[in-house]
């Protein structure tokens, strides 16, 4: 081997092991476990206020959505049951989207 081929051999493995031990290094310090665990507490105790949250709203427009339906059917409106649908169907989207992504989280 020449001896340049050799020189270039030689600092590749150098960096290599130079590489290594700055990556075990960097495992060894160890606060990515308690900062992950720390951010899943303070996720999982936004969840239930949240959660009703989103339950209030769904109770909320569906008492708007029930009073806008009842006046197109007061008046005599013909589409009054896509209005009922579409609105029956947003507090439905909201109750099952608040119970599914709790059930993700929790």
């Amino acid at each position: 081997m020449s001896k340049k081929i050799k020189n270039n051999v030689q600092r590749k493995f150098f960096a290599l092991v130079a590489m290594l031990f700055t990556v075990a290094n960097t495992f060894a310090q160890g606060n990515g476990m308690a900062g992950i665990t720390d951010a899943t507490s303070m996720v999982s105790g936004y969840f239930d206020p949240i959660t009703k949250l989103i339950y209030a709203i769904g109770a909320v427009l569906g008492l708007v959505g029930g009073v806008k339906v009842y006046s197109k059917f007061q008046s005599g409106d013909p589409d009054t049951s896509k209005t009922a649908a579409s609105w029956f169907g947003g507090c439905i989207f909201l109750i099952v989207t608040a119970t599914i992504l709790r059930s993700f989280f929790l």
